[in-house]
């Protein structure tokens, strides 16, 4: 399990008692890359939670489940800020400043 599956400290407008997230600038309007996890869709597999790329609108698996295409895809491009694509949840995880930031 991931820190961003782990226990949930929101936070408001990037802070977290003290902490700050230093990537919000880097958040688009972005359209989600597929309807799943979009590597578990092209290998048959299945996941989880969906997250969502924030700045490139990816979409992949949580750590959760078996493949981790989510965090992959932050390893990958390096990009940080991902948001929760599950109906009901708007939570947003920063994988480099590991805070949880509310959503807007």
């Amino acid at each position: 399990m991931g820190a961003h599956d782990a226990a949930f400290n929101f936070v408001e407008r990037g802070q977290l008692m003290g902490e700050q997230c230093g990537h919000l600038d880097q958040i688009r309007e972005v359209t989600p890359s597929a309807n799943g996890c979009e590597k578990c869709l092209q290998s048959g597999d299945r996941w989880v939670h969906l997250r969502m790329c924030l700045v490139c609108g990816h979409v992949g698996c949580c750590d959760s489940s078996k493949n981790k295409h989510a965090t992959r895809h932050f390893h990958t491009t390096a990009h940080p800020l991902i948001q929760s694509a599950e109906p009901g949840e708007g939570w947003r995880w920063c994988y480099v400043d590991e805070v949880m930031i509310a959503s807007a």
